[in-house]
């Protein structure tokens, strides 16, 4: 149910933003995970609470689907990517690169709470480096949340890696939230990526060096 809450809760963002092919995304995403959550629930009354709930996040949807009619020629282009833990073979090219065919995006977001531990904001500068030689991006926003444990260090080093991108001409904006659930990464020529993982595919080395 919380997942579902946070799900809706972004996509009402998004609607507020006027990004309405995104939104409808999450929305949909989110009623049907409510809609599993009412197979669980035994209380008549409390079924019939939570049935109010996702009549009125459908009437949203409806509403905003008529909205994104317009946007036919930049629909939102969804991929997800479910990585096994173990897994090898994959690298963010390969997840990618879809995403740089045809129009190139100027701008990404990146929706993912565990970019806080070394080897996590290595991955992210990974994909930066991707960014970077793909070209056209000028603008990167990360949502991410902050490592209570060495928070100091995290803004440190992911101050380092703005520092390095606009050198490069790109600009790095990085907020923190205690609430972010979600591993979404948004480009604005129309891709949305979700990986179950996030940024987080290659695992930290065994040894330090």
């Amino acid at each position: 149910m919380e997942k579902a809450v946070s799900l809706l809760t972004r996509a009402t963002e998004l609607d507020k933003s006027q990004r309405y092919a995104e939104a409808l995304i999450l929305y949909q995403e989110g009623i049907q995970m409510m809609m599993e959550s009412m197979k669980g629930v035994k209380q008549e009354e409390d079924r019939q609470a939570l049935r109010t709930k996702i009549e009125r996040w459908m009437r949203r949807a409806e509403r905003v689907k008529g909205f994104s009619q317009h946007e036919k020629e930049t629909t939102v282009r969804h991929e997800q990517v479910q990585i096994e833990e173990g897994a090898t073979g994959y690298d963010y090219s390969r997840i990618f690169d879809r995403v740089f065919e045809g129009s190139l995006p100027t701008s990404v977001d990146v929706d993912d709470a565990y970019i806080r531990s070394k080897h996590q904001i290595t991955n992210f500068l990974r994909f930066c480096e991707l960014i970077v030689l793909k070209g056209g991006i000028k603008t990167i926003q990360l949502q991410t949340g902050c490592d209570e444990a060495s928070g100091s260090e995290q803004k440190d080093d992911l101050d380092k890696v703005a520092g390095s991108l606009a050198r490069q001409g790109i600009a790095l904006t990085t907020t923190y939230s205690s609430t972010l659930h979600d591993r979404e990464i948004r480009f604005n020529n129309g891709w949305v990526v979700k990986i179950g993982r996030g940024l987080d595919i290659f695992k930290p080395p065994k040894v330090g060096f």
